[in-house]
């Protein structure tokens, strides 16, 4: 037995110093420089300053609209997607003709990384040739995101879903095929509608699917940063400016890492608070139902 605890330890330590060397590495050195007032370009160097970094944010004006942008923008992707990936995976439990391929073509965007993604948007929304924009002016609709705040801010949004609705669509196929048969055949004898079943039979057993679907999608849509970089760099103005953009561009503009450094040990304060709410409510939900 310890043989083969040794041999467990021994393939597990790579990876576990690794880790430790990517994650809590940087985490250690941006608490460090959390405390400090640091431009690599000034000639001070290091000023301590305690928590006034953090003091700072309570009362940026610009951090906190770009995170009630970003709340609003992981409420939007989060209330749309799952809804869409449910009717998606629902959907392909069917047998038609086409399946297949309207399977493969679903699946796509997931098998691209983020910046192909935001590099596709750019093409797709160009005002001068871009099919979306394009079919947008032949229906009378002026669909410029470079000018438009609203319309910049759509368009992250419709990337959004674009990219990870089947995501969501594959989790919710896996959980669907895994369900007992049982309840669905005594439905059908009872005569209950596609709408009492999806409501009282469907969704209740799908339920730890669908909270850790949405525990994954709340995470990753709030960090989210390379397409949306890629297609607006946040604009115009502050119109897409989420909160992992303007971690980045304050280190770009300002060079203030101790600053900056304090705004990402906040996302992460925050990200781990909302993991807790999240782990909290689907525990009080399984205990209840």
């Amino acid at each position: 037995m310890r043989e083969k605890q040794k041999q467990v330890w021994g393939l597990l330590t790579p990876t576990l110093i690794l880790l430790i060397f990517l994650g809590v590495v940087p985490i250690i050195y941006i608490l460090y420089l959390s405390v400090y007032k640091y431009n690599v370009f000034s000639k001070v160097g290091m000023v301590y300053t305690g928590f006034n970094n953090f003091r700072k944010l309570v009362f940026d004006p610009d951090f906190l609209k770009s995170l009630r942008l970003g709340l609003t923008y992981v409420i939007i992707c989060v209330a749309i997607e799952l809804p869409l990936g449910l009717a998606f995976a629902n959907l392909l439990t069917y047998e038609y003709k086409g399946k297949g391929i309207f399977r493969t073509i679903m699946t796509l965007p997931l098998a691209m990384a983020p910046i192909s993604i935001g590099a596709i948007w750019v093409l797709m929304t160009n005002p001068d040739f871009g099919p979306l924009a394009v079919y947008l002016r032949n229906i009378g609709i002026d669909f410029n995101i470079g000018n438009n705040a609203n319309q910049a801010f759509i368009a992250t949004i419709l990337m959004d879903i674009w990219h990870w609705t089947p995501f969501v669509t594959l989790t919710f196929m896996a959980g669907l095929s895994s369900l007992p048969k049982q309840p669905f055949e005594a439905a059908l004898v009872d005569g209950a509608t596609k709408s009492q079943t999806l409501r009282y039979i469907t969704l209740p057993l799908l339920r730890p699917v669908l909270f850790t679907t949405l525990f994954i999608r709340i995470m990753d849509t709030f960090r989210v940063f390379d397409e949306v970089w890629m297609l607006t760099s946040g604009g115009p103005g502050t119109a897409t400016r989420y909160v992992s953009i303007h971690v980045v561009r304050e280190v770009l503009q300002s060079m203030n890492y101790g600053y900056s450094s304090a705004m990402s040990l906040f996302l992460l304060y925050l990200t781990i608070v909302v993991c807790w709410l999240l782990i909290t409510f689907i525990n009080v939900s399984q205990e209840s139902g």
